[in-house]
């Protein structure tokens, strides 16, 4: 994954996923270099972070309304005040076009609290009552396979945790790039990983019991009896999901993810459920190939849903239905989804404005429609052609790195360098929009138009299965503050809104330039090479390119990382996975490296003099640390833990630990506490 590539999982409507549990784990937070949030009673070398980030640390208070904070806290929040404004111009010129029309309306059916009130329950009745039907096992075969949504990327998320039983992604074929093929992903949970369900922790056991309580809760806001014994029986089929699900390391993985099952296999690979009549119903029956990502957990599942009570199924159908789509119900539903999804999932202790989470709302379902407005108001030129100056440099340093492995052999070597020169940098914004022309949205029926958004992107995808892959296919909005690496296209994306401060800033020293915006795209480009990306070639196939010995030398390098990272430990009873957060600390470690090369090569030949604050390759590691400051609830820091493939931010602050330049700059001595002798530090590229 993308280090950059934070996208959150929208579980069936994107409004129920981020208004209670707003963060930016995944993005530079803070100014650079500022002596301010500093703590120098701290030697660099004992606590780099706690050196450029403690008084910041200590100050800092997270809003009752989120779960973390950090110093760009207040740039972000200018930066969604923005997408409101954009939204409310458009309202009042909706004559412009029909973008300006839909996000007007779908603004606006959000906003709109008293007529979803109105409604009540009203939009549940109709498929709850297609739910209660349900008679036999072909039946709930069908209702499964009409539930089927989009999932996000796989090699940028790959922790499915969907409510519905399984998630289709269209992407390119991992042995034939030129076409769009379908990939099954397991599914089926509503916690945000299986060690939710299965660790013996006690604060795990206190969530499954509020978890519980929430089911119950909501089972009965919706009319249904007996939602205590309700509540048991989803408990315990999901725990029984969860127990064969796949973790986030084994999902890593996608040499094991390469598994092409016909549709006509899928009854003897998973017998259990109604393979004709799910595909059938979900629009698929014509789909003659799927690539099954976790074979294991998609057979298991299937056996349950033949083994599990139906009454079982039902209740779990409906359950998921109702909790997806909470938000957007009235009051009393939405405040129970905060009280779960937001307080005791991550920590907050009270709700985001409704105009932003509004604005959450629209981007959703209508990125492109706003991204078009956005980047005529927000990305002057001049941006995109400083960031495009610093991506020339980076992969001219990584050019010139791989070349000079001596560890290397040459027939690798090539296929490295063919696989950086071929790489395709996409900045600001993708040469096409999505038309939703075919998607209806109203602004009086905000639970519909998620609906239907939902539906309408499932089907988007979903045409795509078996036409050429678009190279230049954006899978980020230009709004979107973040960046992407996209392996099966061998392209890396960095949206217009990332290229803002406090990530860059045209008229910022380079030092804090190529610190933070630098070693974002030094570790997006270093996607392209490490645990995950090394095992795709220059046109994205799943392809190994590596002589046996390089890939030894490759593993054993990188098996010093996992320990290093397995050592930090947020936790009494949780420390770092070391192998679930490879990827990204690896892509850390080479980006990081490699910005700090682009910025001594690219600074002007007569060196600015140093600030009175430090020398500029101190700027440079102070910059980078700071970019990285961040504040998370207990909760909140928790979940990150056991489900985001990257590290949390003070530790993904650590990776100068491994650059020999960190050490020069601040003089880093033996014996001090985050010393590493030289041959314990990584740096593969």
């Amino acid at each position: 994954m993308a280090a950059w590539a934070g996208t959150v999982f929208l579980i069936a409507t994107g409004a129920a996923a981020q208004p209670y549990a707003h963060r930016r784990a995944a993005q530079p937070a803070g100014p650079a270099a500022n002596p301010s949030y500093m703590d120098r009673s701290v030697r660099p070398g004992d606590d780099f972070y706690a050196y450029c980030c403690g008084a910041w640390e200590k100050s800092a208070s997270i809003p009752s309304d989120r779960v973390e904070v950090n110093p760009g806290t207040p740039l972000f929040d200018a930066h969604d005040k923005r997408l409101a404004d954009l939204i409310g111009e458009a309202a009042k010129v909706e004559s412009d076009g029909p973008g300006n029309r839909r996000i007007a309306a779908l603004y606006k059916s959000f906003l709109d609290e008293p007529e979803i009130e109105a409604r009540g329950i009203v939009p549940l009745k109709a498929p709850l009552r297609e739910i209660a039907a349900i008679q036999d096992r072909k039946q709930l075969a069908r209702v499964l396979g009409e539930t089927l949504r989009a999932d996000e990327d796989a090699l940028n998320n790959t922790n499915f945790h969907s409510p519905n039983l399984f998630g289709l992604w269209v992407a390119p074929d991992m042995n034939d790039t030129v076409h769009y093929a379908a990939y099954l992903m397991q599914g089926g949970l509503a916690l945000p990983d299986r060690e939710y369900y299965l660790s013996d922790a006690e604060e795990m056991k206190k969530i499954r019991q509020q978890y519980r309580t929430h089911i119950a809760k909501l089972m009965q806001m919706a009319g249904f009896g007996d939602a205590e014994t309700r509540a048991d029986r989803i408990m315990g089929l999901e725990h029984a999901i969860a127990e064969k699900h796949w973790s986030l390391a084994e999902d890593n993985d996608v040499k094991k993810a390469d598994n092409p099952w016909k549709a006509s296999e899928f009854p003897s690979k998973a017998p259990g459920l109604d393979w004709s009549e799910y595909f059938r119903a979900a629009g698929l029956g014509n789909q003659s190939q799927f690539i099954v990502w976790q074979p294991s957990a998609i057979s298991a599942e299937a056996a349950l849903v033949g083994t599990a009570p139906l009454a079982t199924w039902k209740d779990w159908l409906a359950f998921h239905f109702i909790d997806s789509y909470a938000a957007l119900l009235p009051r009393a539903f939405s405040n129970e989804d905060f009280e779960f999804h937001g307080k005791t999932l991550s920590g907050a202790a009270q709700q985001l404005p409704r105009w932003r989470r509004g604005v959450f709302f629209v981007n959703d379902y209508l990125g492109d429609d706003l991204g078009q407005i956005y980047i005529k108001h927000y990305f002057p030129p001049e941006a995109r052609s400083q960031v495009q100056e610093i991506v020339a440099n980076l992969l001219a340093v990584y050019h010139k790195r791989i070349e000079a492995l001596t560890w290397m052999t040459p027939s690798t070597k090539a296929e490295a360098l063919k696989k950086l020169d071929a790489l395709r940098v996409g900045v600001g914004y993708g040469e096409t929009w999505r038309d939703y022309a075919h998607y209806e949205v109203k602004a009086d029926d905000a639970f519909g138009n998620a609906w239907r958004g939902d539906l309408w992107e499932y089907q988007h995808q979903r045409a795509r299965l078996g036409k050429r892959v678009d190279k230049n296919d954006w899978t980020m909005t230009p709004q979107t503050i973040n960046a992407v690496n996209l392996p099966l296209h061998n392209a890396l994306n960095f949206p217009a809104a990332i290229l803002q401060p406090p990530a860059f800033d045209p008229q910022a020293p380079a030092a804090a330039n190529y610190g933070v915006i630098g070693a974002v795209i030094g570790h997006e480009i270093s996607h392209t090479f490490d645990s995950e990306g090394s095992a795709f070639d220059s046109e994205g196939r799943l392809r190994n390119w590596w002589t046996p010995e390089d890939f030894a030398h490759f593993k054993s390098e990188t098996a010093k990382l996992v320990a290093q990272y397995d050592a930090y430990k947020p936790f009494p009873d949780l420390a770092l996975n070391g192998k679930q957060t490879l990827a990204e600390n690896l892509a850390d470690v080479a980006g990081l490296a490699a910005a700090f090369e682009a910025y001594r090569t690219a600074r002007p030949k007569r060196p600015a003099a140093d600030t009175d604050e430090f020398a500029s390759d101190q700027e440079f590691f102070i910059a980078f640390s700071q970019s990285w400051a961040m504040k998370l609830r207990p909760a909140a820091l928790r979940e990150e833990v056991l489900t985001d493939t990257h590290s949390p931010g003070p530790y993904r602050a650590l990776a100068v630990r491994n650059i020999e330049g960190w050490y020069r700059a601040f003089d880093v001595k033996p014996g001090e506490k985050q010393y590493l002798a030289p041959e314990d530090r990584v740096l593969i590229w």
